[in-house]
């Protein structure tokens, strides 16, 4: 079960500026009832429910309109340390466009958006389950 260190639901925030596939991401997470989930569509959002929410595990879009997914990731880990192993980079793209970030981002990893599900999210963030 993937559950947090209280053995509740994991808590997970996706940003992403693609409304629709926020929608979307947030139901197929969510559907398990094995992760609570909450959405952002900008950084500024996306810190507003990250200090109220307190997620577990943060996916996080590489592009967000005209803002980097990159640069939230390291505004979250600048706010929280711990969170770095629990940020996974997400996108349309190959993760191979994005490895040399990835990897200077000290993330746990990436995963394509087609490719997105709880089980995708559990194998990078193993510490959680």
């Amino acid at each position: 079960m993937f559950c947090d260190s209280r053995g509740m639901p994991a808590r997970c925030l996706v940003v992403d500026d693609n409304e629709r596939f926020l929608f979307v991401a947030q139901r197929l997470l969510g559907a398990g009832e094995v992760l609570e989930v909450e959405g952002a569509t900008d950084i500024a959002s996306a810190i507003d429910v990250f200090d109220r929410f307190h997620p577990d595990v943060v996916l996080i879009d590489v592009s967000l309109g005209t803002e980097s997914g990159f640069g939230l990731a390291h505004m979250l880990i600048e706010r929280a340390p711990d969170i770095a192993s629990r940020i996974i980079i997400i996108s349309t793209r190959s993760g191979e466009d994005y490895e040399g970030l990835i990897e200077d981002a000290a993330v746990a990893g990436f995963i394509s958006k087609s490719d997105l599900s709880v089980e995708a999210v559990q194998q990078l963030v193993a510490g959680l389950g």
